[in-house]
C-alpha cells in the first residue's frame, strides 16, 4: 500500500492531522523539513500556471533545481486549457536519486488568498495527489505538505479534514454515493464547515 508522509511545521496542522489521520496505519505525520524526508515523490502545492518561486515551491525548485518550473510549464502549455485545473496533477522526473519525482498539484488557480480559505481546494488538490501515486507503480512514499495552508491561509482544521476525506476516498475506496441532490450539499458543508459530520 501507499505509504503517505504528511509533513508540517506548524504544530497545529501536524496536531489536526494526527486526529483526522488517526486510524491510518500508512499515514505518518512529521515535523521537519519537507526535503529531509524520505520519499519517492515530493508535492509542490502549486499553482495553475506552474509557477514554483515562491513559499515552499520556491524551497523546492532552489533544492531540486529550476528545470522543474520550465518543464512543469511546457506540459501546462500543451493542455487545453493552457493551465492545470485544480483537481488535476502532473508528475515530473526530478533528476534527483533521493527525490525521483514531484507532482505539482495545484491548490490555488493564482499564487493568492483570496477564497481559498473557504474553499475545497485541498480536498481536490488531495485526490489527485493520491490518484497520481496510485496511478505510478515508482512511487511507493510520498511527502505532502498542508495543502492550501500558507499563501491560501485555509485553517489548519479544515485542510486535514479536506485531506482526510480524500484520503477515505482514493485510498480506503470509501466513495461518497450521492442519492439526491441534497447528499452532495451536505458533503460539501462537511468539506468546508469546521468538519462538521453529517450523518447520511
Amino acid at each position: 500500500m501507499l505509504q503517505v508522509k504528511l509533513v508540517y511545521r506548524e504544530e497545529e496542522l501536524g496536531t489536526a492531522w494526527k486526529e483526522d489521520f488517526k486510524e491510518c496505519p500508512n499515514v505518518t505525520i512529521i515535523g521537519q523539513d519537507i526535503l529531509e524526508v524520505e520519499c519517492d515523490a515530493i508535492v509542490s502545492p502549486a499553482n495553475s500556471f506552474g509557477f514554483m518561486d515562491g513559499g515552499l515551491d520556491l524551497h523546492l525548485s532552489e533544492k531540486l533545481g529550476w528545470h522543474l518550473q520550465e518543464e512543469l510549464q511546457a506540459q501546462i502549455a500543451q493542455l487545453d486549457e493552457r493551465e492545470l485545473l485544480i483537481g488535476k496533477s502532473i508528475t515530473l522526473a526530478t533528476g534527483n536519486e533521493k527525490i525521483p519525482f514531484l507532482i505539482s498539484a495545484p491548490t490555488m488557480r493564482v499564487p493568492m488568498s483570496f477564497n481559498i480559505a473557504t474553499s475545497v481546494n485541498a480536498y481536490l488538490a488531495m485526490k489527485a495527489i493520491l490518484i497520481a501515486c496510485k496511478n505510478n507503480e515508482a512511487i511507493k512514499t510520498v511527502a505532502i505538505p498542508g495543502l492550501a495552508t500558507g499563501c491560501g491561509r485555509m485553517p489548519f482544521h479544515i485542510a486535514s479534514n479536506q485531506m482526510f476525506l480524500a484520503y477515505d476516498e482514493i485510498i480506503n475506496g470509501n466513495y461518497k454515493d450521492y442519492q439526491t441532490f441534497g447528499d452532495t450539499q451536505k458533503f460539501q458543508y462537511r468539506l468546508n464547515e469546521n468538519g462538521l459530520i453529517w450523518d447520511y
